[in-house]
């Protein structure tokens, strides 16, 4: 039996990620064992997360994923004392059609795994008002306990005085009052946060959101709000494409699925990290090369210079299979444009050219359908679920199409992905391949 919490939110920007790293630190200080989780398809939260408190984080996606799956993923909690969740977006807020088993909302997670709710209510520009919201929460879906709220941005102790007068009246319990402070925000850009790897001291950074947690909330409380459940039988992990995996791993190729490597890990797989950034090739024994997604349009200029990389690169292309994922696959093409209007020269390995010069969003589940040849690990006809998220703007995709790619409500996308040779790409991060039948 593993207790459980998860930790949620109104809306995005509230300040929840703060709390759920100070809150891992301050469990983990405790001397408790906590797995941490992240509900959705977000790739960059894990690594704050595993900074936090020392154990690897998973997505738990309950759009994307099978019940086989989740039960996989959410079996990794074997010897914690304690898993604590984080929710994506606002607690309810998902897609309009249903995937593999949900519409993907934090809410679902926190009710399929048995955990109640900590709702984290920025309760700036309001009082007694915020306890309407947090009560139209815990009124929405009766069957998604919520444990209690931290307000967040207390302006002086009259505003918590009126705000907890509100919550009162609302019988919803009040676990912390954190004051306001425009210190604790972590850096940002265009997709979220900035990497893990990339915060100059995040060690430091988490320790004091975990001080500040300790003065301002009450952790036995939210200790004790925790329900437990047995982990889960059944299900597996996402098998390994290649037996040799060179994975690129770097600043500039860091947006991997944590299930996807622990899956292939179990299988046997070996994994052979390398970094574009340092100039290096890929290993000669690899089978195949995986380039993930990440931030290559921060270091174009430097990966066109890499060539140990590129030259590795297309030496292994000649005869063995690669693959990238967004970014990975904006480095396989033929050209990189930055913001600024600049073309870098990319590895050549497929005709893509993009470009960042006039930004476009591009956000949402994917579902693809893979055409003839297919790609590493998955056979044409094979129906993938992956996660795009990126704002780059597609100028030449002259290879033939990789899949045919439809949104989370089945509307067909432009973004195809593309094939040449033993070389794929796509535009979506891949979390799973959907079960036959």
């Amino acid at each position: 039996m593993i207790q459980g919490i998860m930790v949620s939110a109104p809306s995005s920007g509230t300040g929840k990620t703060t709390v759920m790293l100070g809150l891992l630190r301050a469990l983990a200080d405790d001397g408790m064992t906590v797995q941490p989780f992240k509900s959705g398809p977000d790739y960059i939260d894990p690594a704050f997360h595993q900074a936090a408190c020392g154990r690897a984080s998973f997505n738990l996606d309950t759009w994307a994923m099978d019940d086989g799956l989740l039960n996989a993923i959410s079996a990794q909690a074997e010897g914690a004392e304690i898993c604590v969740g984080e929710g994506s977006m606002g607690l309810f807020d998902g897609v309009a059609t249903r995937g593999q088993s949900g519409f993907g909302s934090s809410a679902e997670t926190a009710q399929r795994l048995g955990w109640p709710v900590v709702l984290v209510v920025d309760v700036g520009g309001q009082a007694q008002s915020a306890a309407a919201v947090a009560l139209g929460f815990k009124m929405y879906n009766p069957e998604v306990k919520i444990a209690g709220v931290i307000l967040n941005r207390v302006a002086s102790p009259r505003h918590e005085r009126l705000t907890r007068l509100g919550m009162d009246q609302a019988g919803l319990p009040v676990l912390g009052v954190l004051p306001r402070r425009g210190d604790l925000a972590l850096p940002e850009r265009h997709l979220g946060l900035i990497q893990a790897v990339e915060h100059p001291d995040l060690n430091a950074a988490i320790a004091g959101y975990a001080e500040f947690l300790r003065e301002h909330v009450d952790l036995d409380a939210i200790k004790a709000a925790a329900l437990g459940h047995d982990l889960p039988t059944g299900g597996a992990l996402p098998k390994p494409p290649a037996q040799r995996i060179a994975l690129a791993r770097d600043a500039a190729f860091s947006f991997t699925y944590p299930h996807l490597v622990a899956g292939w890990r179990a299988a046997g797989a070996e994994i052979l990290p390398f970094s574009p950034l340092a100039d290096e090739a890929p290993d000669v024994e690899a089978d195949l090369v995986w380039l993930p997604g990440g931030y290559p349009e921060l270091h174009a200029g430097k990966l066109a210079a890499a060539q140990t990389f590129l030259t590795g690169l297309r030496k292994h292309a000649e005869t063995k299979p690669v693959h990238g994922e967004c970014g990975g696959y904006m480095a396989l093409g033929a050209g990189l444009i930055d913001k600024d209007g600049t073309r870098h020269e990319m590895a050549g390995l497929l005709g893509l050219v993009t470009s960042y010069e006039k930004r476009k969003f591009h956000l949402g589940y994917r579902r693809a359908v893979l055409n003839d040849g297919g790609m590493p690990g998955f056979g044409a006809g094979a129906a993938l679920r992956g996660h795009e998220f990126h704002y780059s703007s597609i100028l030449e995709q002259p290879d033939t199409p990789l899949a045919q790619v439809f949104d989370a409500d089945g509307n067909p996308v432009p973004e195809t992905g593309s094939r040449r040779g033993h070389v794929t790409g796509t535009f979506f991060h891949l979390i799973t391949e959907e079960a036959a039948g």
